[in-house]
């Protein structure tokens, strides 16, 4: 796809820079983002999500040099990705956590863009397979099996607030459900 929307509008230079010295493989999607100061990018590659954001020029000046570098706000590989939903009203995205860190908001500029379905995809690809785990007190968790973009398999383990991963009983429960996940996807359990 390049840096080129489908409408003429893309990145400004130095921000088509950062993109290229941070991606590891090429874009896939882009999207401009609503910022109150400078400009916001969303980029989907092979590999990751990157949000690059860059100041505004300085009062009265509109030339490169009078902006300040472009910074990499988020850098995260699909994996990383618990979920992410979709808003068409608001037309925001808003990316979940494996980790649990806050969820990273990417308010789309309402110019058309692949972004959300691309976003989707490369999610999905990551997953190879899932099983929820139902834990003692009605909480949840689940079990996964996740691919890196150079294919790599592992297994990762998501639990909602207040799951006591060092419970016995809860542990047992998630123990159990990795290894018949890592089994089902030919990993050593």
């Amino acid at each position: 796809m390049g840096f080129r929307s489908w409408f003429g509008h893309g990145p400004q230079k130095a921000v088509r820079r950062t993109v290229r010295s941070h991606r590891t493989g090429p874009v896939l999607a882009q999207a401009a983002l609503v910022t109150s100061t400078g400009e916001a990018w969303a980029f989907a590659t092979h590999a990751e999500l990157l949000m690059i954001s860059a100041p505004e020029a300085a009062s009265g000046q509109d030339d490169a040099e009078s902006r300040g570098a472009p910074s990499v706000v988020v850098r995260r590989e699909w994996s990383d990705v618990d979920r992410a939903t979709y808003d068409t009203e608001s037309n925001v995205i808003q990316v979940h956590w494996v980790d649990g860190d806050e969820p990273t908001s990417l308010p789309l500029d309402g110019r058309r863009s692949v972004l959300p379905q691309v976003l989707r995809e490369r999610v999905q690809w990551s997953v190879v397979l899932a099983e929820p785990v139902k834990l003692p007190g009605g909480r949840s968790a689940r079990v996964a099996v996740r691919r890196r973009a150079d294919g790599e398999l592992f297994s990762q383990v998501i639990s909602g607030g207040g799951v006591d991963l060092a419970d016995p009983g809860t542990a047992g429960a998630i123990d159990a459900a990795e290894a018949r996940v890592r089994s089902a996807a030919g990993l050593p359990a």
